[in-house]
């Protein structure tokens, strides 16, 4: 029945017995059929959606992209994308050999970080995920501090939505991350989620609005001013209906009056005049500093959603990752927060015992 299944994919027979044939050194490693520049090739032709932007991306030249292809699919004996389209779709094999590659691809990546963390943070690299708010106003913070410590370490920051920040993390893409969402159910058993701040979602009005003469407003005044918001299914806009909703007040029946998709776009509006919102106090600060926009105290309410830091637990963890874990992070945490150091991988520690001289014949 296995080999029946492994038969029906061409893809992974090759795979499976070119590796076994390594291994029982009957075949070298060369005899796979596919080298690691042809699965950057079909990422990027896939990720781009033609071999044009692929090539381009590469920096090479289409001709040289279409070589390739055509040389991996005579060396699989399957085709891997229909050229029936405009778009280059990938067939089914394709899709297989894709999600193949990106997995030998990661671990190559991963491999070299390895290798370069024996420098002991003399160079190296650091890759820190981050969900909109807190990769806009947070983390540049906590980067510039990290970068005074260690300006050898090069530093990237890819700030997308919770959910695609979650999945980087599990693909171990990124060392770590900091989130305002929910992370995906089906990756809470692979990944460590530790609460890690409050975060104050403040109500922002025009600096000459009537109610900026007041410290504190009552419940009842929200109803009476014209919001302006994001999206109704970002994660910001989610948290502060719950937690309204929970002080008792119906977020239904606040009057949005328009919806943007950025928070310095909402800022820009609420400073203009049009309208009140509920921002994060860490993107405002500069704004309260200068008079330019009134926070507002709302009367026994408070609305805050809780960041969290999530990791990886099974993929390498890196010296620069560790020290920005335990330098860095605790500066900005709540109060009474305790940094939980991940226990390194297995994969690490196999790296590090082959690294460390055999006691027994020093």
């Amino acid at each position: 029945m296995g080999d029946e299944l492994l038969e029906s994919h061409p893809i992974s027979y090759w795979l499976v017995a070119s590796v076994a044939l390594s291994l029982s050194g009957k075949a070298p490693m060369s005899d796979l059929p596919f080298t690691l520049d042809q699965l950057r090739i079909l990422k990027a032709i896939a990720a781009e959606g033609s071999f044009k932007r692929a090539a381009d991306s590469l920096y090479v030249s289409q001709p040289a992209v279409s070589l390739q292809v055509q040389n991996l699919e005579r060396q699989l004996d399957v085709p891997l994308f229909d050229r029936g389209g405009r778009r280059a779709q990938l067939t089914e094999a394709g899709h297989l050999l894709l999600s193949y590659g990106e997995k030998i691809l990661s671990l190559c990546q991963e491999t070299c970080r390895a290798i370069e963390d024996l420098q002991n943070l003399q160079g190296g690299t650091l890759i820190v995920g981050a969900s909109q708010t807190t990769g806009t106003y947070l983390l540049p913070r906590m980067i510039g501090m990290f970068r005074q410590h260690y300006p050898d370490v090069a530093v990237q920051l890819h700030v997308h939505s919770t959910r695609r920040t979650a999945w980087s993390v599990a693909n171990g893409q990124v060392d770590l991350a900091i989130i305002g969402g929910e992370v995906p159910a089906e990756l809470h058993e692979a990944l460590d989620i530790i609460p890690y701040a409050e975060d104050e979602l403040a109500l922002i009005l025009p600096s000459l609005h009537t109610f900026a003469k007041t410290e504190t407003i009552q419940k009842e005044d929200l109803y009476k001013l014209q919001f302006i918001a994001l999206d109704s299914q970002s994660t910001i806009r989610k948290v502060i209906d719950q937690v309204l909703a929970r002080c008792g007040i119906d977020s239904k029946r606040l009057k949005v009056e328009m919806e943007l998709n950025s928070i310095e776009a909402i800022k820009n509006a609420v400073q203009a005049g049009l309208g009140a919102a509920f921002v994060s106090l860490s993107a405002i600060e500069k704004e309260l500093q200068m008079g330019i926009l009134h926070r507002a105290k709302i009367d026994e309410v408070v609305v805050k959603r809780i960041l969290s830091v999530i990791v990886n637990p099974n993929r390498y963890r890196s010296k620069a990752a560790e020290a920005f874990s335990s330098e860095i992070l605790p500066q900005f945490a709540t109060p009474g927060w305790k940094h939980e150091l991940v226990e390194p991988s297995s994969l690490k520690a196999e790296a590090l015992n082959a690294a460390a001289p055999n006691s027994a014949g020093s």
